[in-house]
């Protein structure tokens, strides 16, 4: 019987799940699959773990679903608390969703909120950047700056001003890092010059570029150059950690490496570990004061503050907790990092970076250049099959470099991974990345 699922990918058979433990798959068909990618870099804790389904079963079994603006629960209360002593200065409100794109439109919103309750109206706009992406849904889809994505769906989307991206490799810029005293930090005071601070509600930007750019970290001052202008502008600073957060990069949050604090977090993917939709904003003391103390937000969601979610959430957390993954992530992934050098041995392998599990490879069509090559020949999905058939699952991230060309691979696996696992996978890739340019 031909199913009946309306697929991502049109006309794409794919296998079915069977199980999953740790960093592995199994399908149907009993064939072993390394989760290179955690899924969509979803799977901090790794496959498989029983004591979050138990703890989903225990919450579910004794109240599935509250209603956000009616009830609260035990563990959602407990997890906020929990939460609070990892997130990044005083980002300890919590506002618990069901998914990246959803903290997106909620963080925008409660920037917009913050700035009416102040007083200050004409606040609208929103700076992205000319690289990055937000999530899928309208409002997170026009802050973000991927092309590609955001082609068929141009005249639904808002127009959004753009700072230059922290993206050394291709800087929009057309610098050279150190030599431009980075020159993209100053693009956004120029932005904010153009358009009048006074329009201005919020920033977003990921402290380490996850799908869009494929894991290029910015330049060491660069997040506190801009953190300093927005304090400066009274703009509401949004970091998104849905991709970098709950210990991917090496520390709870990535923007931890920069020492700054955001005025909200984005939170999602590793949040929960794959075992729930989920998704949250964490928001600091000041804006939520101000917003409550001018009649509250006028916002939600059917899902929110779920108590399920909650559940899997905490139970989540308390793994990375006590097995101590963050720094595990930090320690693997320096230790992956180095072995992904030898792939610049490839003549198609332009760049290899990252931070903590949050790695890539990016292919070029010529090195000295490094340009990339033309879109319609779709390097990094072909790799990625490559990978796919020979038992490796990885990322695939087109647009990098000039927004509809550059190919990226996406290493990321569960932080749980061991150092054999993470070879073979390296030793897959760079079999695929061989057998695609032969």
């Amino acid at each position: 019987m031909p199913s009946l699922v309306f697929r991502r990918v049109a006309g794409r058979e794919l296998p079915t799940v069977a199980r999953a433990s740790g960093a592995v798959v199994w399908d149907t068909e009993g064939r072993r699959y390394l989760d290179g990618s955690g899924g969509a870099v979803v799977v901090n804790i790794g496959h498989g773990r029983q004591e979050v389904a138990a703890a989903m079963a225990r919450q579910a079994t004794a109240a599935a679903y509250v209603h956000g603006t009616q009830f609260t629960s035990g563990v959602l209360e407990e997890y906020a608390r929990r939460l609070a002593g990892h997130a990044p200065g005083d980002c300890k409100r919590l506002y618990l969703l069901s998914g990246g794109s959803e903290a997106t439109e909620t963080a925008i919103k409660l920037a917009r909120a913050y700035h009416l309750a102040r007083g200050e109206p004409g606040r609208h706009k929103v700076v992205g950047r000319t690289t990055s992406y937000h999530g899928n849904t309208i409002a997170a889809l026009s802050v973000s700056g991927r092309p590609t994505l955001q082609a068929p769906y141009l005249p639904m989307l808002a127009e959004v001003p753009r700072a230059a991206v922290p993206f050394c490799y291709h800087c929009p810029l057309d610098r050279e890092y150190p030599s431009c005293t980075v020159a993209c930090a100053d693009d956004l005071e120029a932005v904010i010059a153009r358009e009048g601070a006074a329009t201005i509600a919020a920033f977003i930007a990921e402290p380490v570029l996850g799908a869009s750019a494929g894991a290029a970290v910015p330049p060491e001052e660069y997040t506190r150059r801009v953190r300093e202008t927005c304090r400066r502008h009274g703009i509401v600073y949004i970091d998104d950690e849905v991709m970098c957060g709950f210990g991917r990069t090496g520390r709870w949050f990535g923007i931890e490496w920069s020492g700054e604090e955001p005025d909200l977090v984005t939170c999602g993917k590793g949040m929960g570990g794959g075992y729930m939709p989920v998704g949250a904003v964490l928001a600091s003391e000041q804006v939520v004061k101000t917003v409550e103390g001018a009649g509250g937000f006028v916002h939600g969601f059917t899902f929110s503050h779920h108590p399920v979610t909650a559940a899997a959430c905490l139970a989540t957390l308390e793994i990375l907790e006590r097995e101590r993954l963050v720094e595990r992530a930090q320690r693997m992934g320096e230790r992956a990092l180095a072995r992904l050098q030898h792939l610049r041995e490839r003549p198609a392998v332009g760049d290899v970076r990252g931070r903590g599990l949050l790695l890539a490879v990016e292919l070029v069509a010529d090195r000295a250049a490094r340009s990339p090559f033309p879109r319609a020949q779709r390097r990094a999905e072909n790799v990625a099959a490559r990978a796919f058939a020979e038992g490796l699952i990885v990322y695939p991230s087109a647009g990098c470099a000039t927004g509809t060309e550059g190919d990226a691979i996406l290493l990321a696996p569960p932080l749980v991974a061991s150092e054999d696992e993470t070879d073979e996978m390296i030793r897959l890739l760079d079999r695929a990345i061989a057998a695609e340019f032969s």
